[in-house]
């Protein structure tokens, strides 16, 4: 994978500053009505601009791990139903630690994102998410849509019996200047309070 913009190679990342840079995205107006993807399902249009695959590096960290540097590409596809097909790809992107080398296989994610009226709320959209992941966990996020800001509220979790102790994570999502998209996830896991997990900044490359 070609290498991306983000810290310096041998530098610590700074988990709290990556998770500002998408704290106060720019919430502008996509164009609804003409987003110029003839199989994207009308219901979804106000989520055109994520349609694409977006590059880029990341940070991570938790209490109890050091943070690192990580390489992500992102993929949303339209479906021609009312779901947009979503795909993460992890690599590491550090200094070789505990077996990994950059280059190594990290996290991988796959799920569906649709556009839903709020039963609760007439007039207001909620975006659902719908997660799998390969060790044992599958998600459904519940949230809200501003423009291009999606703040995403975790809502449930199911775990295999020998799956990671995740019990709740939230997400947000924005594009933010230039055109990138950035995002910030907090987790709470292994008994611990929710926190900053995992952010990046990808740029669109297709």
């Amino acid at each position: 994978m070609a290498s991306t913009t983000g810290p310096a190679a041998g530098s610590s990342p700074d988990l709290s500053a990556q998770h500002a840079d998408v704290e106060n995205p720019d919430v502008e107006n996509p164009d609804v009505e003409n987003p110029g993807l003839p199989d994207l399902h009308p219901s979804l249009a106000p989520l055109a601009f994520l349609v694409g695959t977006w590059r880029g590096e990341g940070v991570g960290g938790y209490e109890g791990l050091a943070d690192f540097r990580y390489e992500q590409e992102i993929t949303f596809v339209t479906t021609g139903r009312p779901a947009l097909g979503y795909a993460s790809t992890t690599w590491w992107a550090d200094e070789p630690r505990d077996g990994r080398v950059p280059g190594s296989p990290l996290a991988t994610e796959t799920g569906f994102w649709r556009l839903q009226d709020d039963p609760d709320s007439p007039g207001r959209r909620l975006v659902e998410v719908m997660l799998a992941h390969p060790f044992g966990i599958s998600e459904i996020y519940v949230g809200s849509l501003d423009g291009t800001k999606i703040e995403l509220e975790h809502n449930v979790v199911i775990r295999t019996a020998t799956a990671r102790d995740v019990t709740r994570s939230v997400r947000l999502y924005g594009i933010v200047e230039g055109g990138d998209l950035a995002y910030a996830i907090d987790m709470e896991a292994g008994g611990k309070p929710l926190q900053p997990h995992l952010s990046a900044r990808l740029r669109k490359v297709g």
